[in-house]
């Protein structure tokens, strides 16, 4: 067992006696001998000064001594000879002269001083302990003489000196080792008789006052720290034995029966009149004999718990002197005399409460104590109207909360209701020292970790309490607001404990979210249970069930106030009450909701309905009256609703009671019959005892002769009428219910209605430190704490409270964002962005003066924006404040000039893009000096200055040290925002948060670039325009949730813009951007992304001419880097229309044909999809005069090459296996379609003008319609070719031959030869292919009819000598294959006579002697070869 010394640091023991004690050699047996032997020379001197204690001389002379100097000189002779046996030496053979002297009444007060100081000397040296021989008695002898201390009074200074050593004794006995040993009998008789020294103190002096008043403490401290050792299990049994098998309730249930009353031990203090005065406050004797017996036995043993019963009893009866001397009503001032002693005893009571803590808890009737006689009192000293006394109280209260708060349930609920929230809320006449002290009160708890959760889990979801948190919650964010007044320290007061339940909730672990809770089917919510309080897996549930039971509760209960039958019905509705009603749910409605109208609850139950009076006996049948007397069940049983006024409600109301008393506690009454009689009765004398209207009361006497014979024909006990009558006396019992929210003023009717409730109470949850109910508490909590925070923030200018505010701020932002309360995260940005000043409408110099020289609102600001950083994620509608501040940092110049850039995450840098744009935009208009206009200037501060001197004519003078600090300041508030990571980590925000804040970028460039045309507005828009892009490119991944939004909103600027301006080259090269790095990674939008570049197509000429060649180099950037993904028709539709534009374009010519060049040479990039678009692409890049001729030919060379797809493409279609055969013919009819769509292209381009390019083109043409190795071409398609091409080719040779002069179209002659020859070898090669066909015959007529032509066209005006001589030849020549194929023949069958007449009609025309050239033998024969008749064939006919 520990020593109970240890406290001995607050006592006024001298130098030498700590330092000895503290040795860890203890003084040798010699040395003890001395020091007694010191003690006793001491003694005997001061009592030889005074000649009464000299000689005493006897009648026959003999000289004899008092028998006190006796004692001590026998002593003298003994001491020296015990040296090593001072163990074995019983301490009371050396204390009892010492005893002896204080004891006696003819020493003064100086002689028992020293004696007295002996003894502390003794006591405080150690020299006797636990091992020392009957150390117990000697104890008590001590304690027994130091109680019973007798001295004359010499002088009041003297008196006072003894006092104060009589203190020191005892609280040395109590400190020390062996003090273990004392009885709970001398332990009360110690306090005791400190007790009366401090109360006869009053009178002494200041130094004797203090020093019995520490005393006290020290004991009462000493005691109580013993609590925490005592054997649990011993004192239990102990007090099982003497409490008659009472059981303790775990909820605040303090019996109310006087058989658990503490125990007693008798008591005297037997001192001369000369020194205490006598005093009715000390420890009483128990009332009764049984009481008396049992005490006695218990209080010899050991001391221990029950001494501590008798103490803690003792220290609370002194608080009932408040009944006793102030008559207070429920509103009268509670303390109306000098507040010195409930003080006094509230103080000792708390440091009891400290040192035992928990280990009340293991004890039954130290428990009762408290719950019952203690937090009655504190209740009523509660209200108090000294704050000393209140704070006491206050300080007794969280002690217990913090030990005890699984015994004290209901007894904590009623006074955080009756007396803190009360008091805080300037209710019941409260000064402003008052609030303060329940303000202070009130944070202390919400700072303890759990406090908040369990109220709320316990009260807040309980369906028969108060809502404590919610009321605490709303009370604090009231009383943090400073209206219409300066901060108080109320008010941050009330700010700190927001902020403590706010930021206890952040700190928090993270648990799951709750479920939804709905009530599908009915169940009786009075039966609801939860099966392990301990466990939060079931427990959280079950508080979540219970608060939503609750709530509706309490909507039923507004409705059920208003009108009865509409509540229940929505009850029903709400399945808290079944379809069809029945007694007993209606009567546990009643019972257990709070919030009803008591007057309304009365009147439903003395209704005289069938169904309302079944409701009150079932009412009446959720009482438990057992052992409980009448009076106290009728206070139990009103308290719930106020009795009816008419007389036969209030008979059924109580016929109700009596049969549920009766039923209960059948001991004393006869019958219900008598329990009804005499509830009236007891109704009656309330009313007489109570009315002020009544000016005869009723006497004891009236009382019992009233209820004569109402007892079954006999009367009741005496004693027992006697007892009501004076219970209902001295306690009324209230029929009027208290109006108002809240608990009611703490009548006793009340807690003994509180004690009943306790009884039925759930089991108070002990909440660890997870958040298992900080959502349902936050959701309560967010709005009023974004409210007084804002209010403060806003009504203050201390750097301490706002650092205080931005901590609260950011700690609700970390809870909703915990929880995705996005609506809450929102409303705090908007309050957060008005302190920044930023959306304030000032001039540019202000603005920066005004942001660097404002504390708040470049706190305020970083707040912002470390909200977005690091809670973006629920942000919603509140980027749009956030973007504002941005935009406003913008506009003063604070942001860097590369925020967008920088927020690009991993965006290869394009620096050509930079390249020759300042030269292909026109300056835009400004109406302010060049100075400004650049957002680019060389520095931030030399933007300042700018911005400070802007309409100064003469050259800009240095800004000023002060601005130079301010523009300092606001920078560095900008950089602590950490503004770009907004943007690169929007990646990581939520797909919701993300869509906002695009859409106010959106709206924000929108409302720029639509309003006036001035360069800020332009450039704000650009601005929102790059973060825009950004924020697209590091989301490439979720494009699909921006893109619709961004492309409008490019397409918005290119369409509306008609002259070159950053914004359009911005959108048009952001848009340009967003493909490059989109199109590798999302082949699923290559397409989309393809398409939007059609918006370039859409460009103002002027705008267009302007970018042209930088959008060339991005789109050949694109194609490059994407040429594999972009797979589709449409893609490469935008691609080459933009290739085409650049072909006739001097900057963008060249760079567009390289692009084309990539896509075509070698077929690297040709597809089905691509073929004719690209082939399309390169012609308008050959007929082009931009470019030199070389551009040209090779443009046309790319055309020619092209071939070689096409024939590995039909290679392809050949070798194809297990295709449909439909699917094998559109694959070669595609393929010929391509064919077609090429030589029509080079078909054209021999029209050009000029002789290289149109020469080279006749001989590419001539390439792709010979060198088709492996291409299936069908006859129709030859047929179509001829036709559409070499015929029409002919035709408009011929046709410019003739009209335009030699200076227009140089040397159209080899022109013309060269399509000759091209005509006579595609005829040549298909002709296998087509004599069969039954058009064979006109494609001849049309080929020799162009010969023909061909021999009659004149150049200068004289015909061709070198056409002359080709066509001959080249017909000549074909004559001859057809001749050797068997085609030409006089019988042939595929023209019959006809074809071999008109092929020789024809050829007449052209050369008239080839027939017999070529046919020799038909000459020789002589047979002419035409027949009579015309049978010629117009070559007119011959084309279609």
């Amino acid at each position: 067992m520990k020593a109970m010394g240890c406290l001995n640091q607050h006592s006024d023991i001298n130098t030498f006696a700590l330092e000895l004690k503290n040795c860890s050699n203890r003084p040798s047996g010699g040395a003890l001998a001395l020091m007694v032997n010191s003690e006793i020379g001491a003694v005997l001197a001061v009592m030889r000064r005074n000649v009464r204690w000299g000689v005493r001389y006897m009648a026959d002379d003999d000289q004899l001594e008092h028998s006190l100097i006796q004692s001590f000189k026998e002593l003298r002779r003994k001491i020296f000879s015990w040296q090593h046996q001072w163990h074995s030496i019983n301490p009371v053979v050396y204390l009892q002269p010492f005893l002896d002297v204080i004891q006696s009444d003819e020493t003064g007060a100086p002689i028992t001083g020293v004696a007295l100081s002996s003894v502390y000397k003794f006591l405080t040296l150690e020299i006797f302990d636990l091992d020392t021989v009957n150390v117990d008695d000697a104890l008590h002898l001590i304690v027994d003489a130091v109680t019973s201390c007798r001295f004359e009074v010499t002088d009041p200074a003297s008196e006072e000196v003894v006092l104060m050593k009589i203190l020191q004794v005892l609280l040395a006995c109590m400190k020390n080792k062996a003090s273990l040993k004392l009885s709970n009998q001398h332990v009360c008789n110690i306090v005791n008789t400190c007790f009366r020294v401090v109360h006869q103190a009053s009178s002494k002096g200041e130094l004797l006052q203090r020093i019995a008043r520490h005393t006290m403490h020290e004991l009462i401290r000493c005691i109580f720290l013993h609590l925490p050792d005592i054997d649990n299990t011993e004192v239990s049994v102990r007090d099982a034995d003497h409490n008659s098998g009472s059981k303790q309730q775990n909820n605040g249930n303090a019996s109310s029966e006087h058989d658990d009353k503490p125990y007693s031990v008798g008591v005297s203090l037997n001192v001369s009149t000369d020194t205490f005065e006598g005093d009715g406050n000390m420890i009483e004797v128990g009332q009764g004999k049984e009481a008396a017996q049992s005490g006695d036995h218990l209080m010899k043993e050991p001391y221990g718990v029950p001494c501590m019963v008798e103490i803690f009893h003792f220290l609370c009866s002194l608080l009932n002197i408040i009944e006793e001397n102030s008559g207070i009503g429920p509103r009268s001032n509670p303390i109306a005399y000098d507040e010195d002693v409930p003080l006094f005893a509230l103080g000792l009571i708390n440091s009891a409460i400290e040192l035992g803590g928990a280990s009340f808890a293991h004890h039954p009737k130290l428990l009762a104590l408290i719950q019952d006689e203690l937090f009655r009192h504190l209740m009523q000293f509660g209200l108090s109207m000294s704050p000393l006394i209140l704070s006491t109280v206050c300080s007794i209260v969280l002690n217990l909360y913090y030990h005890l708060r699984t015994k004290l349930k209901l007894q904590l609920e009623a006074f955080f209701s009756c007396v803190l929230l009360r008091i805080a809320q300037s209710k019941h006449g409260a000064s402003y020292q008052q609030q303060e002290v329940a303000m202070e009160t009130l944070v202390d708890l919400c700072r303890q970790q759990t406090f908040m959760a369990e109220m709320y889990v316990n009260f807040d979801c309980d369906i028969s309490c108060n809502n404590v948190f919610e009321e605490l919650a709303n009370l604090l964010s009231k009383s943090a607001f400073p209206v219409n007044s300066p901060l108080s320290t109320m008010h941050i007061l009330a700010l700190d404990g927001l902020i403590a339940m706010i930021q206890g909730m952040a700190e928090r672990t993270f648990g799951e979210l709750p479920a939804s809770q709905n009530l599908e089917d009915y169940q009786p919510f009075w039966t609801v249970k939860c099966d392990n309080y301990n466990d939060p897996s079931q427990w959280v549930p079950f508080a979540h069930k219970m608060k939503f039971i609750k709530r509706k509760l309490m909507i039923g209960a507004d409705h059920f106030n208003r009108a009865p039958m509409k509540g229940l019905e929505f009850l029903q509705g709400m399945h808290l009450l079944p379809d069809k009603l029945d007694s007993q749910s209606v009567a546990c409605f009643l019972r257990y909701t709070t919030g009803l109208d008591k007057n309304l609850v009365g009147d439903f139950l003395g209704n005289h309905d069938e169904f309302c009076i079944d409701v009150l006996h079932e009412f009446a049948r959720t009482f438990d009256f057992s052992n409980m007397n009448l009076d106290t069940a009728l206070r139990v049983f009103l308290e719930t609703f106020k009795l009816p006024g008419e007389s036969q409600k209030i008979q059924r109301v109580l016929e109700a009671f009596a049969e549920r008393y009766y039923e209960q506690s059948p001991h004393i009454l006869a019958n219900k019959d008598a329990a009804l009689l005499l509830s009236y009765s007891l109704i009656m004398l309330n009313t007489d005892q109570h009315n002020a209207q009544v000016k005869k009361k009723m006497t004891e006497e009236d009382f019992i002769r009233n209820n004569r014979h109402i007892n079954g024909g006999n009367d009741l006990p005496r004693e027992y009428l006697c007892e009501l009558y004076h219970s209902i006396c001295m306690n009324e019992i209230r029929m009027t219910p208290e109006t108002g929210a809240g608990f009611p003023v703490m009548t006793s009717s009340h807690w003994i209605g509180l004690k009943h409730k306790s009884k039925q109470s759930a089991p108070f949850i002990v909440c660890d430190s997870r958040e298992n109910l900080d959502y349902d508490m936050f959701r309560i909590l967010s709005s009023p704490t974004i409210a007084a925070l804002s209010v403060v923030y806003d009504h203050v200018e201390q750097e301490d409270v706002l650092q205080t505010c931005i901590d609260g701020f950011l700690a609700v932002a970390k809870i909703a964002a915990r929880y995705n309360l996005d609506d809450v995260l929102d409303d705090l940005v908007v309050s957060l962005c008005k302190f920044t000043t930023l959306l304030l409408p000032l001039s540019v110099e202000e603005s920066i003066l005004a942001f660097g020289d404002d504390t708040k609102a470049r706190m305020a600001t970083v707040a912002v924006f470390t909200i977005a950083n690091g809670y973006g994620d629920c942000i919603r509608g509140g980027w749009k404040n956030i973007l504002d501040c941005i935009l406003s940092l913008h506009r003063l110049g604070l942001v860097p000039t590369r925020l967008a850039s920088d927020a690009t995450d991993e965006l290869d840098p394009a620096p050509e893009l930079e390249q020759g744009r300042a030269a292909a935009a026109p300056p835009p208009v400004s109406h302010k000096p060049t100075l400004i206009t650049s957002k680019r200037s060389s520095s931030l501060m030399g933007r300042f200055s700018q911005f400070l001197y802007l309409d100064a004519d003469e050259p800009a003078p240095q800004p000023t040290e002060e601005q130079l600090l301010a523009h300092q300041r606001s920078l560095q508030a900008v950089q602590n925002c950490h503004i770009d990571n907004i943007f690169t980590e929007s990646k990581f925000l939520q797909a919701e948060s993300l869509s906002q804040l695009s859409r106010a970028l959106i709206l924000a460039a929108g409302r720029s670039y639509k309003g006036n045309n001035s360069v800020e507005n332009e450039d704000i828009a650009v601005f929102c325009l790059e973060l825009l892009i950004a924020v697209t490119l590091n989301n490439r991944d979720r494009i699909m949730l921006l893109w619709q939004g961004v492309y409008e909103h490019i397409a918005n600027v290119v369409q509306s813009a008609v002259m070159p301006c950053t914004l359009v080259e911005k959108a048009v090269f952001g848009l340009l951007r967003i493909c490059q790095r989109l199109l590798p990674y999302k082949e699923n939008l290559t397409d989309e992304l393809l398409k939007s570049l059609q918006l370039v197509l859409k460009l103002d000429a002027r705008v267009a001419d302007a970018y042209c060649e930088q959008i060339t180099n991005e789109v050949m950037r694109l194609v490059k880097a994407n040429a594999m993904q972009i797979r589709s028709h449409a893609g490469w539709r935008t691609i080459t229309s933009l290739l085409s534009i650049t072909a006739r374009h001097p900057e963008a010519s060249e760079v567009g044909f390289q692009t084309l060049e990539f896509i075509m040479s070698d077929g690297a990039h040709l597809l089905p999809a691509n073929y004719v678009l690209c082939v399309n692409a390169a012609r308008q890049f050959a007929e082009s005069r931009v470019g030199n001729i070389e551009q040209s030919i090779k443009s046309l060379d790319l055309m020619a090459n092209s071939l070689v797809c096409l024939v590995r493409w039909s290679c392809k279609t050949k070798e194809a296996i297990g295709e449909e055969a439909s699917a094998l013919a559109k694959m070669y009819q595609d393929i010929g379609e391509m064919w077609l769509r090429l030589v029509q292209g080079l078909r054209k381009v021999c029209m050009d003008q000029r002789e290289e390019v149109r020469n080279h083109s006749i001989l590419m043409l001539q390439r792709c319609l010979t060198g088709m190795d492996g291409i299936h071409i069908p006859n129709e398609l030859w047929l179509q070719c001829f036709d559409q091409v070499i015929f029409t080719l002919l035709d408009e040779i011929l046709q410019i031959t003739e009209d335009n002069s030699p200076k227009e179209y140089r040397n159209m002659e080899t022109s013309l030869f060269l399509c000759l020859k091209l005509l006579s070898k595609v005829f040549l090669q298909s002709m296998e292919d087509l004599y069969q066909s039954s058009s064979f015959c006109r494609l001849w007529v049309g080929v020799l009819g162009c010969m023909d032509r061909s021999m009659k066209v004149k150049l200068r005006g004289k015909k061709s000598e070198k056409i002359h001589e080709l066509v001959p030849e080249l017909l000549k020549n074909t004559l001859l294959v057809m001749k050797t194929r068997g085609i030409l023949v006089e019988n042939d069958s595929v023209g019959g006579e006809s074809f071999w007449q008109l092929t020789w009609l024809h050829v007449k025309n052209i050369s008239p002697s080839l027939q017999l050239e070529v046919f020799p033998e038909h000459n020789k024969a002589g047979c002419s070869p035409l027949p009579d008749g015309n049978l010629v064939v117009q070559s007119s006919e011959t084309t279609t």
